[in-house]
């Protein structure tokens, strides 16, 4: 009895063989919400981008009228990036739209259980600020400011920047030679690791045509208004642009009393400078002033003659447009748009005449803003301030140029002086 007990108590007390286990496969639970990242086509609405992303129907009426409270939708553009989050049955999680490089549209679903309750708002761009620093050269294969910014890396907004601060100093259609060079400090903003845009240009040191000129952006204490000024402390603002025009114009005809004129086949007096630009191109007042007339003068076109200070009168002619609001009685300032260059009147391919007229009698433009006077002085009690700022930007330019390594190129860079 006690044997059989005792076969029976080590059966029960004998471990099972282990059964060998099949591997499961994992269970792939299907998506609730599904992402799409994408750019705008050609000819898209915000209702027909939405619908073509399957949303339904009541959601993408919603979306749209919340849009429109905060947004125009006729704005959408294409190439414009956005970022569509949906559930599998149509329902909008998020939409966002990239406005510009500022801005973004975004729509959100406030309650999930009231999926018809959307918001819309405009909101900026988290943005980070660096600040960079190039060199560029004027060269046989890059022979404008614009070309000389690209090559070194940069786009043309900031070339147009660095024209307009140097704008009464330089005439960058005329004025460049090969060798001639330029050292920026300039801020640089991004988001998500992409270029959004330029801030201010902080310091740049030059060489054009021979000259060595610095500008420094300083801000007076006093008034809190931000300006350039040389290395001496003196504005680089001046009464008069170098030009009415900012790029690719090139001087076809100049200032002489004695001309043989292409149509009439007879020697007359030239009493202005001819720019070679293509139609279109920007022209601008060279100083602020009012507007005597703007319409059309027989043989020189649509014309506009402002009137400034100090017995000054400036006459832009063969326009193909007027700038907005330009007409007789209104006033203009440095810099703003007063016409665009044509051919209209006797012309014989698209060009701008300019003409300065001083005292009642006509002048050369070119001599008369190359001897402009130096501008206002930092008043003495700041100079110290201004000194320290100074020498901060050209040390941070130096710092940063040497930091970039390969962008840097010795043998362009101008002596600068403190």
């Amino acid at each position: 009895m006690f044997a059989a007990a005792g076969c029976a108590l080590a059966a029960a007390c004998a471990q099972p063989e282990p059964v060998p286990r099949t591997p499961r496969a994992d269970v792939n639970l299907p998506r609730e919400i599904e992402t799409i990242e994408a750019t705008v086509p050609r000819h898209a609405t915000l209702d027909s981008l939405l619908r073509a992303h399957h949303l339904q129907e009541q959601l993408v009426l919603e979306a749209v009228s919340v849009a429109r409270s905060v947004f125009d939708p006729r704005q959408l553009r294409a190439e414009r990036r956005y970022r569509l989050v949906r559930s599998l049955d149509g329902l909008l999680r998020e939409f966002e739209y990239q406005i510009d490089a500022d801005r973004f549209l975004r729509i959100v679903s406030l309650d999930r259980a009231r999926p018809e309750r959307l918001d819309a708002q405009v909101l900026p761009y988290d943005k980070t600020i660096d600040v960079v620093a190039i060199d560029a050269r004027i060269d046989g294969s890059h022979t404008s400011l614009i070309s000389s910014i690209d090559e070194a890396g940069e786009k043309v907004q900031l070339a147009m920047e660095l024209a307009d601060v140097f704008s009464g100093q330089v005439d960058f259609q005329s004025d460049l030679q090969p060798g001639d060079s330029f050292r920026v400090l300039f801020e640089k903003s991004s988001h998500d690791g992409e270029f959004s845009g330029y801030g201010a240009i902080l310091g740049a040191a030059i060489t054009v045509d021979g000259r060595q000129l610095q500008a420094f952006r300083w801000e007076d204490p006093a008034t809190g208004k931000a300006a350039y000024y040389d290395e001496n402390g003196r504005s680089l603002k001046r009464f008069f642009l170098k030009s009415p025009l900012k790029f690719e114009p090139r001087v076809t005809s100049g200032f002489t009393k004695r001309r043989f004129h292409p149509l009439d086949h007879v020697f007359k007096a030239h009493l202005g400078v001819d720019y070679g630009a293509p139609s279109g191109s920007s022209v601008v007042a060279v100083a602020a002033g009012a507007v005597v007339s703007a319409g059309y003068s027989g043989a020189g076109g649509n014309m506009v003659h402002l009137k400034h200070e100090g017995g000054f009168e400036t006459y832009y002619l063969h326009l193909s447009s007027y700038g907005p609001g330009v007409r007789a009685g209104t006033r203009v300032a440095q810099g703003q748009l007063v016409g665009r260059v044509g051919m209209t009147g006797s012309a014989t391919g698209p060009h701008l005449d300019y003409r300065l007229k001083r005292n009642g009698v006509f002048v050369n433009p070119v001599a008369a803003h190359s001897r402009q006077a130096p501008g206002e002085p930092i008043p003495a009690v700041r100079l110290a301030t201004f000194r320290s700022s100074r020498d901060g930007v050209l040390t941070r330019l130096s710092a940063t140029l040497l930091a970039d390594g390969p962008r840097q190129k010795p043998d362009a860079v101008p002596a600068i002086t403190r």
